[in-house]
């Protein structure tokens, strides 16, 4: 009907519908757009409230997300491997050669990175390609499967993590930088604590089975790729720059640097065999909870302490802190050598300490020594690292079932010890 009260033609009626059908897409797009203008908004507001860097919170956010994806999955990955018939050189293996896949990608993630001048795609493709792989996880029959769907996984972690911490240095001054890395690794740490919680809730409350958590912690995993959508990656000069060029381009310190931080690496064996260890001092009826709840533990710690260790790098020198840590972890290995419960709630803090004070602040010292090459720097760091920490995962996999799992702590314990004096050195 008309304004004049007469009818109209079926002819109009259709016109203005098929203009409604024509506007429709425009005006969904229109409402999409304004959505993210206004998420856009409170992330700019929280960023001028917590004086943040916007970037460091949408990757730390994604971290977060991430890290409550994989920690509801760690704590039980040594379990659950073992519940497949895996051995404990089998956990070794599992989880050093998916550090060390996602390692050989780091370095080359890095440097393409440096090459192409963009890393946002880089970033969100590997953590697609994560959340990708925890879907396969419930699927596996036999510890073989794990074999590969977790080198598959890290995989997504190989791609993404130096550009990812690329855009951070890029995002802070150097002066901030310690802080910049520490509120990233804060958040990341805090998702950890919340997946780690939430696995213990499952087991303990709502006595889910291990497959069971594994599809919950693929859902959540998708989640993570929400925050990068508005994450800012300022284009730098693209460079055409080889592969092996740029790595031997690299300061001499830096590269000092790098081959201490891979001794250290041998020592810094797969976090299961610190799983594995405690699940030994605990009664049979919880040795399922007892080292989910150290480990919730140790993510706390790591959480707390990782702003105040970036702060005070800032303050008195990267090198003093990193080696703080390195030793603290020597001793926290040399503690692991005994068998008393009451000690281990005590080693597990210490071992969360440790990582506060050495994780982001080695990646904020090779962003400060690596000159315009940040990309391939840190790839080049992330490789070297996790190849250490694969060989030195398998060997300590072989010395706890040759010789004993106290063996396994000292050699982790020494090798710390010379990754820490040849710092004192250099």
């Amino acid at each position: 009907m008309s304004k004049s009260g007469r009818r109209e033609p079926k002819s109009a009626n259709r016109a203005r519908g098929s203009a409604s059908w024509k506007n429709g897409p425009k005006s969904r797009k229109r409402r999409s757009e304004n959505v993210r203008c206004v998420i856009l908004s409170i992330f700019i507001l929280l960023e001028r409230k917590i004086k943040m860097n916007l970037n460091i919170l949408l990757l730390g956010l994604t971290s977060l997300i991430t890290d409550v994806s994989s920690e509801m999955i760690m704590p039980i990955l040594p379990m659950f491997i073992a519940a497949l018939g895996g051995s404990a050189v089998a956990v070794g293996l599992i989880g050093g050669l998916g550090d060390a896949l996602a390692a050989l990608l780091n370095v080359i993630s890095g440097w393409f990175s440096d090459r192409i001048g963009k890393r946002k795609p880089i970033v969100a493709s590997g953590y697609a390609l994560s959340a990708f792989s925890k879907l396969l996880y419930p699927f596996s029959q036999t510890w073989i499967h794990l074999l590969i769907l977790r080198p598959l996984e890290r995989t997504g972690k190989g791609i993404r993590d130096a550009p990812r911490d690329a855009i951070i240095a890029r995002s802070v001054r150097m002066k901030a930088r310690g802080r910049g890395f520490g509120i990233h690794r804060a958040l990341d740490t805090l998702g950890a604590i919340l997946g780690s919680v939430l696995a213990f809730l499952f087991i303990w409350i709502f006595l889910l089975d291990f497959r069971s958590i594994l599809w919950i912690s693929a859902f959540i995993a998708f989640l993570a790729l929400i925050p990068l959508v508005w994450v800012r990656d300022e284009p730098s000069q693209t460079r055409n720059i080889r592969l092996l060029s740029g790595i031997l381009s690299l300061p001499r310190k830096l590269k000092l640097f790098i081959l201490l931080s891979g001794i250290f690496g041998l020592s810094n064996f797969t976090y299961m065999f610190f799983i594995l260890r405690a699940q030994q001092v605990f009664p049979e009826t919880l040795g399922v909870l007892g080292p989910v709840g150290l480990y919730i533990i140790f993510n706390l710690v790591y959480a707390l302490g990782s702003i105040p260790a970036g702060m005070l790098s800032d303050r008195i020198g990267r090198k003093s802190v990193i080696l703080s840590g390195w030793l603290l972890f020597s001793l926290v290995c040399f503690g692991f050598t005994w068998l008393q419960l009451q000690l281990y709630f005590l080693l597990f803090g210490l071992y969360g300490l440790s990582y506060a004070l050495f994780i982001g602040n080695q990646r904020a010292y090779v962003s400060d020594l690596a000159g315009r090459f940040k990309g391939t720097s840190l790839g080049f760091f992330h490789t070297i690292s996790a190849i250490s920490t694969l060989l030195g995962s398998v060997i300590a996999g072989v010395l706890w079932q040759a010789i004993s799992p106290e063996a396994t702590f000292t050699w982790g314990s020494l090798l710390a010890l010379l990754a820490s004096i040849g710092l004192v050195i250099i």
